[in-house]
């Protein structure tokens, strides 16, 4: 799976949201930093052309619909995360989180339950 631009990201982001667009309706759901019609058109072609995005033809215009899900989509973010930044270990994951205090004890102890019991 190659990697999206963080725009790239967004513009799927609106794609899983909506499931079927025209770049018109996309362009619709992008509150900040709008594109030309024409740039985010040319994203949308790109993500196609990444395989992440497919489209069917009405006349001259197209109706994009995702490929990939959004779970496909965070499972290799979060495995190649894990693998550049935190040498491929859970455990150094959790504890940056821990230690930045973006997960409390609590929250820890309901994980390894979930672990316990194999949810």
């Amino acid at each position: 799976m190659q990697k999206l631009t963080n725009k790239e990201e967004e513009i799927m982001h609106i794609l899983w949201k909506l499931e079927k667009a025209f770049v018109k309706d996309v362009l619709m759901e992008i509150e900040d930093d709008k594109p030309h019609y024409n740039t985010l058109s040319t994203i949308i072609r790109n993500l196609e052309e990444k395989g992440y995005v497919s489209h069917n033809a009405y006349g001259n215009t197209h109706q994009y619909f995702p490929l990939v899900t959004k779970e496909e989509y965070r499972r290799g973010f979060m495995s190649n995360a894990i693998e550049n930044y935190f040498n491929n270990s859970y455990k150094s994951m959790i504890s940056f989180f821990a230690k930045e205090e973006k997960i409390s004890a609590k929250e820890l102890r309901e994980i390894l339950d979930m672990i316990e019991k194999k949810e």
